[in-house]
Order: structure tokens, then C-alpha cells, then sequence
């Protein structure tokens, strides 16, 4: 079997399953007992903490979890947006994952506030930076961008994005929920305000993740029961967490590092994304290579194999005459597992116009992926073409 769907979820090493099998096995309780199993639960959200913010580059006290990205996207956007009013406006892009467009929409809506849209070049499905800078002005109070597009694999330039929101003093919402896979995080020097990720797009359970930076996560009031903490991540944690996929993520950490080299974890991660990075690009290049010998079938995004740097090993295709359903489903039969629909890319899927005619198919390589299964998908969908 290829599980090429990584896009949509990676597959799971035994180390993260034994962690949380381990955690609920060892049994937990909730966080402030006086008794061991609830001593436990703190160990095992503060180690969480701290193998995240070795991860993403930022202080262990700016890691917040929650059941998602979207759930904590909505969260945000509701309590960022009691502070918006008539004029003030937040500006979304077309090459977003909905989860990062609807939730600021709605906030805009309850709050008065204005969405502007920066739109994608559908040529090469890149970010039209100039439709973004028109969107950004001095009223803007938060531009929401991906880091990497979950459809097209498109990477964003991240720090001249920042720099553009922060010569107008805008807040940056940074989605890096599908660029977590394949690129490594820098909170640090990025200048961003908030970046979201998912522990099950880097081989961990479903988790979600937020970095705030501090003075935004504790001077923003939350929507929050009584009994919760005033400060600190536990403001914005609804509900007690789940310590079990906690323990996961830790563990998801701990597998990435073992990829790399290093004295510390975070040396090791930079390492293990650095030889990612070149493995991924390696499986990409023989991909776009592949794809450019069959004529009936279409890469939406970059497809240039010289400009990998604008892109991660996910690919969305169009075979000609056969419907994305149909092509998932064929390639399912032959033990190859992808994609096909919106993959709630839905602005995207509009813009390029293939939302009415069932999206498009979507391919994703990741670290655990192989030249051989490469091989394989591209002689699936010559035969298909």
C-alpha cells in the first residue's frame, strides 16, 4: 500500500502509539489533584509544552492546545474580534484552507467589521502579493495567510508577508498546519503573532496547536469558565485536554528529532527537516518529471521541477475526461491511496474552477514516502490518461 494522503492526515509511528496507549494504560486524572495520577497529567502536559516550543522555535508558555486548528482558529477570531469595530478590516487569501478563512469571516461579520481577499495566481498558484498589498492598509487589524497550501503545496514568503502586515500594524495569523510536514518553524525570527499547527499532519494524534505570542495571550480576554486560569496557555484550553494524544504529541516530537543529528532536540529537528526536505524534494522532482511526459494530465500550481523552493511535495492534478472520484477510486483498487475533492481548499477550488466538476485530485508525498511509490502513482495515471 502507498499512503500518499499525507495531506490529510500522516500515518502514525509505533513510538507515538505506544505513548498514548502508555498514558492511558499508567491512567490519568485531571490537572491539580493531590495525588499521582493527577502529578502525572502535569508532567505530561508541561513535556508537551516544552517538545512543541522545540519545534516551532517559540517559549514553552506560548504553546496552547485544543481539540483543533479550527476549533482554536474560531476561538481566536471571537476573542480578537470583541476589539474590532465599523472601518476596521482583516484581510484573508484565496489560497487558504477554509479553516483559516470562515473563522475570521464570522468575526468580522458579528463585529463590524470589513474582509478584504488577497487573490492567488491561478497561472501557478502562487500568492498574487500584489493584490496583497492592495488588500493591507492602515485599517487592517489581522491578515490571516497559510504558510503552505494544503492543495497546492504553494509556500508562501512568510517574512515579507510579516513585514508588509507590520508596516501597517496589522496582526499575522499564521496557518501552518500543512507546512508543519515538511518545513521547520521559527517563531522566534518569523515576527508573526500567532502561528497554528496539527500534531496528526507530523505523525502524532489529532491535536491541535497555537503559539501566541505572550502580551497578545495574556492581555486578549478569553471566552473561558470561571475556574480557569486568568493566565498562561490554560486561559485559552476549554475543557479538560486530552493527556493521553498530549502524550502523543511529545512523542510525534521525539520521532521527528530521531531523524536528525544534533546535542539538543531542537538541533536535531533542524537537521531532520533539513534531510526532509531533500528527500521530499527529491520525490517531487521525479513527480513533476513523470507528470510533464503525460499531456492529458494537468499540475495545478507550481510545476516547474527547477522551483521547488516555492512548494512541498503535494500535488494537485487533473487527469483530462476522467472525474476525481474516479481517479481515487482506481488508484485506490491498486493499493494507492490519495485524494479527491475541495480538501476544504474551497476558495481555491473556485478561483481555479474546478469546484463544480468535484475539485481535483490531490497527491502528497512525505518523509516516509518512496521513490518506488513515486514510480508507482505515475504509471497508475499514465494508464488512467
Amino acid at each position: 500500500m502507498a499512503h500518499l494522503d499525507g495531506p490529510a492526515g500522516t500515518q502514525v509511528p509505533q513510538t507515538v502509539i505506544d505513548a498514548i496507549g502508555g498514558a492511558l494504560a499508567t491512567g490519568t486524572s485531571n490537572l491539580g489533584g493531590a495525588f499521582a495520577p493527577s502529578v502525572e497529567a502535569v508532567g505530561i502536559v508541561g513535556a508537551a509544552r516544552t517538545a512543541v516550543s522545540d519545534l516551532l522555535g517559540g517559549d514553552r508558555g506560548e504553546i496552547v492546545f485544543g481539540q483543533n486548528m479550527t476549533s482554536l482558529t474560531f476561538s481566536l477570531s471571537r476573542a480578537l474580534a470583541a476589539g474590532w469595530g465599523e472601518g476596521d478590516e482583516v484581510v484573508v487569501t484565496t489560497l487558504d484552507h477554509d479553516a483559516n478563512v470562515t473563522p475570521w469571516r464570522l468575526a468580522a461579520r458579528d463585529s463590524g467589521a470589513q474582509v478584504r481577499v488577497a487573490d492567488l495566481d491561478p497561472t501557478d498558484g502562487t500568492l498574487d502579493m500584489a493584490s496583497l498589498e492592495t488588500a493591507i492598509g492602515d485599517r487592517t487589524r489581522l491578515v490571516a495567510v497559510t504558510a503552505a497550501s494544503n492543495a497546492l503545496g504553494t509556500v508562501t514568503p512568510l517574512p515579507e508577508i510579516v513585514d508588509l502586515a507590520r508596516r501597517h500594524g496589522a496582526l499575522v495569523f499564521v496557518d501552518a498546519v500543512h507546512y508543519s510536514a515538511h518545513r521547520l518553524s521559527d517563531v522566534s525570527s518569523l515576527g508573526a503573532d500567532f502561528l497554528v499547527a496539527s500534531a496528526y499532519k507530523f505523525c502524532g494524534p489529532h491535536t491541535g496547536i497555537l503559539w501566541g505570542r505572550a502580551q497578545h495571550l495574556e492581555g486578549i480576554p478569553a471566552y473561558k469558565v470561571a475556574p480557569a486560569p486568568s493566565t498562561g496557555p490554560g486561559k485559552w484550553e476549554t475543557g479538560t485536554q486530552s493527556f493521553e494524544a498530549l502524550a502523543g504529541v511529545s512523542a510525534a516530537v521525539d520521532y521527528l528529532a530521531s531523524l536528525g543529528e544534533g546535542a539538543t532536540r531542537r538541533e536535531r529537528l533542524e537537521s531532520a527537516f533539513a534531510a526532509i526536505r531533500l528527500h521530499e524534494d527529491a520525490l517531487a522532482e521525479r513527480f513533476l518529471t513523470g507528470i510533464a511526459e503525460m499531456p492529458n494530465v494537468t499540475v495545478y500550481g507550481v510545476s516547474d521541477p527547477e522551483r521547488l523552493g516555492d512548494r512541498v511535495s503535494t500535488f494537485a492534478i487533473d487527469v483530462a475526461g476522467v472525474p476525481p472520484r474516479r481517479v481515487a477510486e482506481e488508484l485506490g483498487r491498486q493499493g494507492i491511496f490519495v485524494w479527491d475533492g475541495n480538501y476544504y481548499a474551497v476558495d481555491v477550488m473556485g478561483r481555479l474552477g474546478v469546484a463544480d466538476r468535484g475539485g481535483l485530485v490531490r497527491i502528497g508525498f512525505v518523509h516516509y514516502n518512496t521513490v518506488d511509490e513515486v514510480d508507482r502513482v505515475l504509471g497508475a495515471l499514465d494508464g488512467l490518461a
